[in-house]
């Protein structure tokens, strides 16, 4: 499960070889149109590439096809990197030249899907969970904040921070198409905790105490975007403007699970039209 949308199974071939653009409407589209054209055209060349991704891990058949897929995937990355790019990497040139975006970035995104893709995560523990965030939305991170051109070591913190505050709205957000899927990310520490060592993604979400585990990762996701607002109010406006716009977008869906709580049946958190017209008012104007 991640940030990014999926496409029906069929379409994972064709989505491979095929750039990906973002949603219109979307916070992510409404941030990455405001940024200068050659930034907007990397963004969405790494988009194109997690998209890809992201697909096969959700939607790529049998999991050795997955598996299979995801290695291709590393081996073009590699080829790219050593100036051998094939047609689904072509438009990744231009950005790893002029952004200096880093191989390991990218394989770690690879390497948080086949998480996904490998078995169903149900109760990961604490530092599984981190890592997860980690590989497939703070690598995501740190190939954007060296597009946007922030310094190497705010960025560096700012995706840290960012990425897990916005994996972990939609890993609350998302808890019961997950529940679907078969995954649960809730950690498997609070879940034992409230007396559940082994559990299932339909035990956890019918739990009388589901309230006080998504009430933990709220505050550790709070925790994040704090952080993260601490480290764009100190550094330069233009720099900082799409993660400021995802990163108030998000905090709207947090605000509402908050408010909304945990009790079945949970209608999902989308935030309002107006609300988004304010963020991109407060957030857009350098």
């Amino acid at each position: 499960m991640t940030a990014l949308a999926s496409q029906p199974a069929s379409a994972v071939d064709a989505a491979a070889e095929a750039p990906a653009l973002p949603a219109a409407g979307s916070s992510f589209y409404t941030a990455m149109r405001l940024l200068p054209a050659e930034q907007r055209d990397a963004m969405y060349a790494v988009y194109a590439f997690c998209r890809a991704v992201d697909d096969v891990a959700d939607d790529g058949g049998a999991r050795e096809v997955r598996a299979a897929e995801l290695d291709r995937w590393r081996a073009d990355i590699d080829a790219l990197y050593a100036g051998r790019p094939v047609p689904r990497t072509q438009p990744l040139v231009e950005p790893v030249r002029r952004f200096g975006l880093r191989r390991e970035d990218f394989q770690a995104v690879i390497d948080g899907m086949a998480m996904d893709a490998e078995a169903d995560i149900v109760a990961p523990d604490s530092a599984t969970l981190d890592l997860y965030c980690d590989r497939v939305a703070s690598a995501v991170g740190r190939l954007s904040v060296r597009i946007f051109g922030l310094p190497e070591e705010p960025g560096i913190k700012l995706a840290h921070h960012l990425g897990r505050a916005l994996q972990l709205t939609n890993i609350l957000r998302d808890i019961d198409e997950d529940a679907e899927r078969g995954r649960l990310y809730l950690p498997a520490e609070p879940l034992a905790a409230i007396g559940l060592s082994h559990p299932t993604p339909e035990s956890a979400l019918a739990h009388p105490r589901l309230a006080e585990v998504c009430a933990r990762l709220l505050d550790e996701a709070q925790g994040h975007y704090d952080a993260s607002w601490a480290i764009m109010t100190a550094e330069s406006r233009r720099a900082t403007k799409a993660p400021r716009i995802m990163g108030a977008a998000y905090h709207l869906i947090l605000v509402g699970l908050r408010k909304r709580g945990w009790a079945a049946p949970r209608a999902r958190v989308k935030p309002g039209k107006l609300a988004l017209i304010g963020v991109l008012l407060r957030q857009a104007i350098v």
